[in-house]
């Protein structure tokens, strides 16, 4: 397949600009944008054409947006990619009806489904071989009558969180940590007596501060086949209320057996498009578990393109000009940061994560998809500088916040 392309783009924070910034220094082109509001980093950049839609999230909406740019581009193929989980489950659940030059490199809504459902993801990765954290499927009709083969704390969260979230009740949560058994028989009777009928996952909880989290990021051909693999290596969290979990600070690193583990599994269930996985290193086992596949590319994706594996090439290598693609994992070690280097190297321990820092940044290979010269808007401009220098005031206020920061953290890591 060969011809004239443009891009369309669903969603406004860091995650689709970093695709945005990958299509535009790659082709010279600026993506088309629809998001729900109308704010940094999005709003008034020089690299897209962005447009604020409350109801952009919203099926009909959303499907008016693709078939309007579709029709008025009928000469052309539409790339249509979606950075935020509402928009990919409506591309999916919507791919076969989409225009004929409308390009949705993305799986079917049966596997979407099965994938974010807990239990069924932990299932492939039981048959694959795949390791995660220690789990307890609890059915309903067990009541208080099971045994765990692991000890406390325990984190508790819904199998099934879109079926958890039409059942409210005065004490619900994303997820639950607790230190007795008690606590937890408390729990699962507050969660069923809501109406929730699915199943819950108890799990152990693994130990280890945010140097011991990993991120991978993975294409996906056409076919099914696994064509790029880039493993991170998350040094530093964010740690306020609302960001607690999203990465901050990564440096590239390659985990071989780990990789082909998930590629294997990938392939085994024919995925198409970006995927990434949230995982921790386990200090007691040495192990790495899998909390979680996303169908998409993260948040963080630029760490990808800006250890030189430019993620839009992918996509338009394989779907625009018809390329075979060669697999191969990104190997350049190169750090990424949303921080200051001063915010960077207060807060990450230990000192030797430090010293290579210093080391790839000296050398140039430091990337922040933020900081972008072709991004000429002085509004746009200043609202990077007051979130960029923000950050020393952030972290001063809640990385030490530990008794605070306990709760948050594993809602971000443990919920659905």
């Amino acid at each position: 397949m060969t011809g004239n392309f443009k891009v369309l783009l669903f969603a406004g924070d860091i995650n689709v600009y970093s695709v945005a910034r990958a299509f535009n220094e790659a082709y010279g082109i600026k993506p088309t944008v629809y998001g729900k509001y109308n704010a940094f980093p999005c709003a008034k950049s020089t690299i897209m054409h962005y447009t604020a839609n409350p109801q952009a999230d919203k099926q009909e909406t959303f499907l008016s947006l693709v078939n309007g740019f579709a029709d008025a581009n009928q000469n052309d193929k539409i790339l249509l990619i979606c950075c935020g989980d509402s928009y990919v489950q409506l591309i999916s659940a919507n791919r076969d009806g989409f225009p004929a030059n409308v390009i949705a490199p993305y799986i079917s809504i049966d596997l979407m489904n099965d994938l974010i459902h807990k239990e069924k993801f932990y299932a492939r990765c039981r048959d694959m071989g795949i390791p995660y954290p220690d789990t307890f499927i609890h059915k309903k009709e067990m009541g208080n009558l099971f045994q765990l083969p692991f000890e406390p704390p325990f984190i508790i969260k819904p199998a099934n969180g879109i079926e958890y979230w039409r059942h409210p009740y005065p004490t619900q949560k994303k997820v639950y940590k607790v230190e007795t058994r008690q606590e937890l028989n408390s729990i699962l009777s507050d969660i069923y007596g809501s109406g929730y009928s699915d199943s819950i996952i108890i799990q152990d909880f693994i130990p280890g501060d945010d140097t011991y989290m990993r991120v991978l990021t993975s294409y996906s051909d056409h076919n099914g086949k696994v064509k790029m693999m880039c493993l991170g290596h998350v040094l530093l969290e964010e740690h306020t209320p609302h960001g607690i979990g999203n990465h901050a600070v990564i440096i590239t690193e390659t985990e071989p057996i780990l990789e082909q583990r998930l590629k294997e599994l990938l392939e085994n269930i024919g995925y198409v498009g970006f995927s990434n996985f949230d995982i921790k290193y386990d200090r007691r086992d040495g192990i790495y578990k899998v909390f979680e596949i996303n169908t998409r590319q993260g948040r963080s994706n630029y760490y990808v393109t800006g250890a030189g594996e430019n993620i839009a090439k992918l996509v338009v290598k394989d779907y625009i000009y018809g390329e075979e693609l060669e697999y191969h994992t990104v190997e350049t070690e190169s750090p990424w940061m949303v921080v200051p280097k001063g915010v960077a190297f207060k807060y990450i321990k230990p000192a030797q994560y430090q010293a290579t820092m210093k080391k790839l940044i000296r050398q140039g290979k430091c990337s922040n998809p933020l900081i972008n010269k072709k991004d000429s808007n002085l509004i746009h401009k200043f609202y990077f500088l007051k979130n960029y220098y923000g950050q020393y005031i952030k972290y001063k206020k809640y990385f030490f916040c530990l008794k605070q920061l306990s709760e948050m953290y594993f809602n971000k890591l443990y919920a659905s």
